[in-house]
């Protein structure tokens, strides 16, 4: 059985149905872009992934295990999760951002021993923030900040990292930055590692697989050169799209792109 799968989830805001009757498998190992046009259910998905959202109906499996039945400390020892812009304390500094990860590993009321502190520093090492540890988090500039959270998640030490939007708010450079390190850590370190991303070429470049949304349904589902057609961009986005391949890279890129408009609003503009 897949490690991270959802059977029949149905997921609600009150009576606002959001994700409808889907069905995913993650693939173990892999990088997994969840792509899709905004208020499609990207977010609500990973959420329900990682328990912070509970389904209406259907079930998340961990391990061959529903999720809704383990405890949270168990869940956090298997997942991380980092979320769409966070907020710290102010002047938490680095370091203790990241001794964070460290908590699903205590014992009540624990205290931090050799090997939380070995895994600490390794992260802020894997990450290239060891420089800045002692420095208060809310100083940062947005790509250290990004670099520093998902520090928190490898002292967490856990085989799969979601993360929703990792590259908003940053400059391209920045994008790149923590991409490449999530594309290492997946290599390095054989992390599975599942993203929403909006940046399409991001995905079709970072991710081995691909699952594309549209009003809370799985329209597609696969490599980057299975979903990444000019069919999925009309589908999914409403865009008539030129897809070629990226001669750095070997995959798909969108080049360009216009919206399809309505037979009855072309008509209009016709008259």
């Amino acid at each position: 059985m897949p490690k991270l799968c959802a059977e029949n989830l149905k997921v609600a805001y009150g009576d606002h149905e959001i994700i409808k009757n889907l069905n995913l498998n993650i693939p173990a190992g892999k990088m997994t872009a969840i792509i899709g046009p905004n208020g499609c259910g990207k977010s609500t998905l990973l959420k329900a992934l990682a328990r912070i959202l509970f389904p209406k109906n259907g079930s998340v499996y961990l391990d061959g295990k529903e999720l809704a039945k383990q405890s949270t400390k168990k869940i956090a020892q298997k997942l991380a999760i980092l979320p769409q812009s966070p907020s710290v304390p102010e002047g938490l500094t680095v370091s203790e951002l990241v001794s964070y990860g460290r908590y699903p590993h205590q014992k009540r009321f624990g205290k931090l021993n050799r090997e939380d502190w070995k895994a600490i520093y390794r992260a802020l090492e894997m990450t290239g923030t060891e420089e800045l540890k002692d420095r208060p988090v809310d100083a940062l500039s947005g790509g250290q900040r990004q670099r520093v959270w998902i520090a928190l998640a490898l002292a967490q030490d856990t085989e799969m990292i979601l993360l929703d939007e990792p590259t908003t708010y940053l400059d391209l450079s920045h994008q790149l930055e923590v991409l490449e390190l999530l594309q290492e850590l997946n290599r390095m370190e054989h992390r599975t590692i599942v993203m929403v991303l909006h940046d399409l070429n991001q995905a079709a470049r970072f991710a081995d697989h691909i699952v594309a949304m549209k009003d809370g349904e799985i329209l597609y589902e696969g490599s980057p050169e299975a979903v990444v057609t000019v069919e999925m961009m009309r589908e999914c986005f409403g865009l008539d799209a030129q897809i070629a391949v990226d001669p750095r890279c070997k995959k798909p890129v969108c080049l360009s792109y216009d919206l399809i408009k309505p037979y009855k609003e072309v008509r209009a503009q016709m008259a």
